[in-house]
Formats: structure tokens, C-alpha cells, sequence
């Protein structure tokens, strides 16, 4: 499966993109579109994302 991926509502409307893909409910991958579309994408389990949001949400 392809993934489907989106932009991160905190890309904003300028050219500093991170897409999110989040179609597998096991995995999230993330990407810097700003780059390189067709770049390097990390992966992550989905608990150590879900840990990832909530610190970073609780920073801002």
C-alpha cells in the first residue's frame, strides 16, 4: 500500500513542509518535503509517536 501522506497542519502555508503518513495503525512515517520529496522517511512505531506529539504539544 501506498502511503497517504499529508502535510503537517504546523507547515503552514510557507515551503517548510513535514508530511505525515499514518495509514498503517502500527507505524507513522514522516517526511521534509521541503528537501527532497522523494528523500529519506522516518518510521516510527506508533506508541513512540503518540509519545513524540504529546511531549512536543506539551512544549508549546
Amino acid at each position: 500500500m501506498m502511503p497517504n501522506w499529508h502535510k503537517s497542519t504546523y507547515s503552514g502555508d510557507n515551503d517548510n513542509c513535514v508530511e505525515v503518513a499514518d495509514n498503517d495503525p502500527t507505524t507513522v512515517m514522516v517526511r521534509d518535503t521541503k528537501r527532497n520529496e522523494t528523500g529519506p522517511v522516518l518510521t516510527f512505531g506508533a506508541p513512540a509517536w503518540g509519545a513524540f506529539v504529546r511531549r512536543a504539544q506539551s512544549e508549546i
